[in-house]
């Protein structure tokens, strides 16, 4: 028989053979009688939005000297 036929056929019947599933977990009555909190206000989603156009690029070079430590000094 071909190997690829016990690949395929091996991991089946083991799976026919597995076990039943538990049964479903009933919620407690103390969680059905507790209400639900009040629903907040709506708010858009796009409420805080603000329109940004784009710009060009800034230099990059200045920005790496800010930011670098002094004379290649590390921290």
């Amino acid at each position: 028989m071909k190997p690829s036929l016990f690949v395929v056929g091996l991991p089946l019947v083991i799976g026919g053979c597995a076990s039943t599933l538990p049964p479903d977990v009933v919620a407690s009555s103390a969680a059905v009688e507790q209400p639900s909190p009040r629903p907040t206000a709506y708010r858009s989603p796009v409420s805080g939005y603000v329109a940004r156009q784009p710009v060009d690029p800034k230099p990059w070079r200045r920005q790496n000297d800010l930011q670098s430590p002094a004379k290649g000094d590390t921290p």
